[in-house]
């Protein structure tokens, strides 16, 4: 179970290919949100498209790290929405009680997201062991309540950032599919060749994510002219702004390209010099699997503040840089200096991609599938 962003989805891939090898007969089927669904099924029919992909309804809590409590109270339609998605998730439970009911796994595996909250009350009153994961740095509520019922929890950064019960507690790191690892320097010139980019010149990729990022992209277009002086530019910028870009910046050539997503997001990462993107935990490891110096721009607004946390653990281990948005969206000129520094600094750019490499789990799919597989009653 999981969903709302690929972040969710693509670790249960990984862990997925570590099961079948291990239990090759095993009846496995993913569920996530209704939302998401679309974007699911195309990410795990490009692992085994036998695999069913079922909905459940679902609703979320929306909490903004930048507002108080009183003002969360104080504003009628996120009071409304929230007591609307409250009534979803009773829904999503009944129906998540029939569904474990007529098809009784062995496991129930959450990897993260509002959705697995129905399916995870349901597995514990059905008596169903509970395997769950966290990638976040600071655990969201979801996880927090189902933890209480958890056979196993594997996470993605070291225990001493969560609360979870030590005995049953393992930090596995976050699964990523195997593509994304250290690229020599010609496998990194043979994708940079593979996506009609320049070789000689470096190559900064920024991306918000799969839903892409305004703020960030805005940033770009202002910067974007200096910024090819200094380097060849790959920008993801998601589906819904990508027209209004296209209008605003220069065709796709050998030094820079807009794109809106890619199915490929290992060769594009392995072929940058470096990244600048959000901080969500999925994309952080696998860009530290990649070995990749790395810019967060964290989304100060996302509930709980997870990826200023998210963020927090890399900044103070000196693996990565972390630009404050406010700041930037005001300053964007702050985005180019951070480039150029790491780009002016080959040496001091080396040793913060080592202290990064340093947080990738090659091995977090597999700890992930023997967690699950030992869970079993």
């Amino acid at each position: 179970m999981g969903g709302g962003s690929g972040g969710h989805v693509t670790p249960v891939v990984a862990v997925l290919k570590e099961i079948r090898a291990k239990q090759p007969k095993a009846d496995m089927r993913f569920w996530v949100d209704r939302k998401f669904a679309p974007q699911a099924r195309t990410i795990m029919a490009s692992f085994d498209n036998t695999i069913p992909v079922h909905t459940v309804t679902a609703g979320k809590l929306r909490r903004y790290y930048h507002l108080s409590l009183l003002q969360h109270f104080l504003w009628p339609s996120l009071m409304l929405k929230n007591l609307g998605d409250g009534f979803l998730v009773a829904v999503g439970f009944i129906q998540s009680v029939f569904k474990l009911l007529i098809w009784r796994p062995d496991v129930v595996f959450t990897k993260g997201g509002y959705v697995c909250l129905p399916v995870g009350m349901a597995a514990r009153v059905l008596n169903i062991p509970l395997v769950i994961h966290d990638s976040d740095a600071h655990p969201g509520l979801t996880n927090r309540i189902l933890a209480r019922w958890a056979t196993a929890i594997g996470t993605g950064a070291p225990l001493e950032y969560y609360h979870y019960p030590k005995s049953i507690s393992t930090y596995t790191g976050i699964p990523i599919n195997v593509d994304f690892k250290t690229y020599t320097k010609p496998e990194q010139w043979d994708a940079k060749r593979k996506w009609g980019i320049n070789p000689d010149k470096p190559l900064v990729v920024i991306t918000g994510g799969g839903l892409g990022a305004r703020r960030l992209n805005n940033t770009v277009v202002s910067i974007s002219k200096r910024l090819q002086k200094q380097a060849s530019v790959i920008l993801l910028s998601g589906v819904g702004q990508y027209e209004e870009l296209k209008a605003q910046l220069p065709k796709n050539s050998d030094h820079f390209q807009l794109h809106a997503f890619t199915n490929d997001m290992a060769t594009l990462l392995g072929a940058a010099d470096i990244v600048v993107t959000r901080a969500g935990a999925t994309t952080i490891l696998e860009l530290a699997a990649l070995a990749k110096p790395t810019i967060l721009v964290p989304n100060a607004a996302l509930t709980g503040g997870h990826q200023l946390k998210n963020a927090a653990v890399y900044e103070n281990a000196k693996a990565a840089v972390v630009l404050v948005e406010d700041a930037m969206v005001d300053n964007p000129d702050m985005l180019l200096k951070a480039v150029n520094q790491l780009l002016d600094s080959p040496k001091e750019t080396q040793a913060m991609a080592k202290r990064f490499v340093a947080f990738s789990k090659p091995h977090a799919a597999r700890d992930m599938a023997r967690l699950i597989l030992a869970a079993r009653k």
